[in-house]
Order: C-alpha cells, then structure tokens, then sequence
C-alpha cells in the first residue's frame, strides 16, 4: 500500500473513533439510587445512608435511598435486575439476597447472573443472646446443658428463614447439640421472650439490641464473628470456645450491586469510590456507632462472597428442613 494512502486510512480511523470516545457520557450527572430491602431506621438502612452520604460527596451527586421492605428482598431486587444498567440503580445487597436463592422455589432474577457485584460495605455481629438473670455464665455451660439434656433448650430468633433463624440452625448442627428452634415475628418480640424467661437463649443481630444490654437486661454468651465485637470487646466468639465450634463463623454483611450488564468503567469507579468512603475516618465512626465494621472488597471477592453464601445457607435449609417458599 502506498505510504500517502496509508496515512490517509490511519487518519480517517481516528477521525471515525471521536464520536464514539465522545458517545461515552460522565458518570454520573444526575442523582444515583440505592434500593434497600429494609425499612428506614435498621442497621442496614442506616448503613447505606451513612456511606450513601460520603459516595455523594465524592462523586458530586446525591445518592438517594430507596426502601422497598419485604419479600425477604425479592421486591427490592426486582427494582434494581430489570433497572437500567447505567449506573443510577444500585442494590443494598445482604446476606439475605444469599438466603432467599436456598429458600424460595422460584426467583424472579438470579442473585450470580442478574446483579454486578461492587463492593462489600460492612459485616455485623450475631450473638447467643440470653436474659440477664440467666444461669448460663459461658456459652460453654449452655452447650453442656444442651448435652445433658437434648430437646430441651429453647432458642429463640425472628422470623423462620431469616439470617438469625438459619444461624441458629447452623449453631445447633454445628455444636451437636438438639435443641428448640422457635421463630418470633419481631427483634422486640424475641426480646420480651428473653426477659420474662420464656426462652433460654435467643440468637439475634447485636446491634439491634444493644441497649438492652448495655442496659443490662440481656447479656451476650459469645458472638459467631470472626473476632470480637468492637463494641463489646469482653464478649468471646464461639469459635473460641474450642470444639465442634473452633471454626464455626457467621456474620450478617450488607454491600453494593448495581444490574448486570453495567458497563465496566461504571463498576470500577464505583468500586474505588466506595473503598474510598469505607476507609474515611468519618464513615468509620458512624458505622462502628451502630456496632458495624466497615469493610470494602472487590467485585471479586463479593462476588465469591455471594457464591459461598448461597451455598452454605441452601445446605443449612435443606438440612433443617424448612419449607421452600
């Protein structure tokens, strides 16, 4: 080929790649939705506006939060599968979006194919919750009571098929121990259980109830985190406890999706912004306030998060029994 009409081509390819450089607008240049599945108020609501609040300073916009409660989070995550994947529709995604894949028959999205994982937010601490008067001084005496005397421990939690119901099924198996599962519709139903002695144990998110133990109404036996909690630094985990339970670990997380399908540079900004904003000082605070780690991952690592936890709570369902929804 002629040099001149070489030229002439290489120009004529650049000059062709402008619009399409230019086609590609800023993101974002208008406000960006966070879709909840809990209502107002909740650790997880809180979360998302605390971090919500920071993202916003640093990309310019508001990030405004959107609740949509129920269905164990299947309405939320209908909002944000079929969204537009341009950035402006995220999901609050939890450990709740792995539990509802083992627990209902029929999903309308697949959690691994509908949803571009981002960023991990934050995990929060469950506990073995028991009254404050009760005789159980370790977690170690309460096991060695359910020993002695199988089918007789009461353990409450909320709702059959939540985190908290599922961790105590796990607990239970895990320990080998045989002991009474029983669902309450509430976290202030579980806890007037608890104190007026109906139950011998209840195994609950402790930031939720933190007030009543600091208040001294409840106290906490051992948390299923993978250290200590932050705010209650005296309290062991019950991997400590040795045993059956040496390597047993649950925590409840929240983090950011945004649609399948989102274009890469959308989720890599994303994902940067986010780390930024969980390693603020200020973000820290406020989280570790309501008993939360703040904790950022990449789109990898939840996205192996996710998989690992669709996996264990399908198992921990099927074993136990529960009904699919």
């Amino acid at each position: 080929m002629h040099p001149d009409r070489r030229q002439a081509l290489a120009a004529l390819a650049a000059f062709a790649a402008v619009p399409t450089v230019r086609a590609q607008a800023p993101w974002p240049t208008r406000p960006v939705r966070v879709v909840v599945p809990f209502g107002p108020g909740g650790v997880a609501d809180l979360t998302a506006r605390a971090v919500g609040q920071k993202l916003g300073e640093q990309l310019g916009q508001t990030i405004v939060i959107d609740n949509r409660p129920g269905a164990g989070g299947v309405t939320a995550g209908i909002v944000v599968a079929q969204a537009a994947p341009d950035g402006y529709t995220l999901l609050l995604m939890s450990n709740g979006t792995a539990v509802s894949q083992g627990l209902f028959k029929k999903l309308p999205f697949d959690a691994q194919k509908d949803f571009a994982p981002v960023s991990l937010l934050a995990t929060f601490d469950l506990g073995v919750i028991v009254p404050a008067n009760s005789h159980f001084a370790t977690l170690g005496e309460l096991l060695v009571s359910a020993r002695a005397n199988p089918g007789k421990l009461n353990i409450g939690t909320v709702a059959a098929g939540s985190t908290q119901n599922l961790a105590a099924e796990l607990f239970k198996s895990t320990a080998g121990i045989s002991a009474q599962v029983i669902p309450f519709n509430s976290t202030p139903a579980l806890v007037t259980a608890l104190r007026s002695g109906e139950l011998d144990a209840g195994i609950e998110i402790i930031a939720p109830i933190k007030a009543q133990i600091t208040g001294k109404a409840l106290r906490v036996l051992a948390s299923f985190g993978e250290r200590r909690p932050t705010g209650l630094p005296d309290v062991p985990t019950a991997a400590e406890s040795g045993g059956a339970l040496a390597h047993l670990q649950i925590a409840s997380w929240n983090a950011i999706a945004a649609p399948a399908r989102t274009p890469p540079a959308i989720i890599e900004r994303l994902t940067r912004e986010l780390q930024v904003a969980l390693a603020s000082r200020q973000v820290r605070e406020q989280l570790a306030d309501l008993d939360v780690d703040a904790r950022s991952s990449t789109p990898e690592q939840l996205q192996a998060l996710l998989a690992s936890e669709i996996r264990r709570w399908s198992q921990v369902i099927a074993q136990a029994k529960i009904p699919r929804q």
